[in-house]
């Protein structure tokens, strides 16, 4: 997808042989190696996911690896951020990125940005290369990968983390017919507003799961520039390590959203303060009792739906952006599922993509 009729850069019978296990695999031939050789990929983040994302690339032979981080390392990175250890503590995080990167496999170039990325550099550092992998954990910055991707027509490959949960996703992805899939303000216009998100702190990280979704988001670099497999394009991928689920919510087709210039998004991560509305059960029939207005939608799925259901619309999570005719706007929505997992990333969709009102979660016990 990303190379054309360019002649690729040969392999080394060193690489061929570092490489054996790549070329082993069915449709993953020399010229697929060849393209990650030559394939540049920026690294925004070398944190939690920036870890396992940049570790894994280097390892299947990504030929130039930009990484920008202004931060240095501390004690309370180490539990989820893997490329550092206690005598890194204090040191530059994409210096010793990089140290790590080239250690583990000397065939890579690695370029460091050791400073913040913002409007007056973003787009001459992001034209230089072939696709971004976004790892970053703050939504200025995530506001400004995506915006810089657009502007310059490069692929932006989006991954975040929060608790228990990850997402995955690619956007601005260029089609045969010239034009560019949706990007990441299709999906989140504008920052939440402060006092809606808790502090990373605050909210805590499992360990292990940037481990997971960086090494999917890794997966999806790798698939891009290879051409093999089918992306993530049109697609939130959903991954929950506490009830070990995943689901792919296919994004509500639409046109890209526009981005004509670059500007810093001011926002600051501050203690939660609002919370998704919720409603209980007895309340509900209480609603009911008295004759209340309500939709009732069920966002589990059909097999689910058919064992057991309290009569709601039956409209799965992975589907609720296509059947958004089948809710009504006019009237108080209760949303439910199993555990409130699900129905409450349901309502958080609603309200951030379509700035919708008056959701209710419902808590079964």
């Amino acid at each position: 997808m990303i190379y054309g009729s360019e002649v690729l850069p040969r392999l080394t019978a060193v690489e061929e042989q570092r490489y054996a296990r790549h070329l082993a695999l069915p449709d993953f031939d020399l010229l697929a190696q060849q393209k990650l050789k030559a394939a540049k990929v920026l690294v925004v983040g070398a944190g939690g996911l920036g870890s396992p994302l940049l570790l894994y690339l280097a390892a299947a032979g990504v030929g130039k690896i930009g990484i920008v981080d202004f931060d240095t390392i501390d004690l309370s990175n180490l539990q989820r951020q893997i490329l550092y250890t206690p005598e890194d503590l204090g040191r530059s995080k994409a210096h010793t990125a990089a140290q790590r990167v080239q250690a583990l496999n000397p065939h890579v170039e690695v370029q460091v940005y050791d400073n913040a990325l913002n409007a007056d550099n973003a787009l001459e550092i992001i034209a230089e290369y072939d696709l971004v992998a976004d790892g970053t954990d703050n939504f200025p910055t995530r506001y400004l990968v995506n915006d810089a991707c657009v502007l310059t027509g490069k692929i932006n490959v989006y991954a975040s983390i929060f608790r228990y949960e990850g997402q995955v996703s690619v956007f601005n992805f260029p089609f045969p017919d010239g034009k560019r899939g949706l990007n990441y303000r299709n999906l989140y216009p504008e920052p939440p507003p402060p006092g809606t998100v808790p502090s990373c702190a605050e909210g805590g990280v499992l360990g292990v799961l940037p481990g997971i979704i960086g090494s999917i988001q890794a997966n999806e670099v790798i698939k891009i520039i290879t051409g093999i497999g089918e992306p993530l394009v049109g697609k939130l991928f959903l991954f929950d390590a506490a009830s070990m689920s995943t689901r792919s919510i296919k994004l509500i087709a639409q046109e890209p959203y526009p981005v004509t210039t670059l500007r810093e998004t001011s926002y600051y991560c501050t203690p939660s303060q609002l919370e998704v509305p919720t409603i209980a059960m007895e309340e509900l029939e209480n609603w009911r009792a008295q004759g209340h207005s309500f939709q009732l939608i069920d966002v589990r799925q059909p097999e689910e739906y058919a064992r057991y259901n309290l009569g709601g619309v039956l409209i799965p999570l992975g589907e609720l952006m296509e059947n958004l005719d089948k809710i009504d706007r006019q009237h108080p929505v209760v949303i439910h599922c199993q555990s409130g997992a699900r129905s409450k990333e349901a309502i958080l969709l609603l309200q951030r993509q379509m700035g919708w009102q008056h959701l209710y979660n419902l808590i079964m016990n």
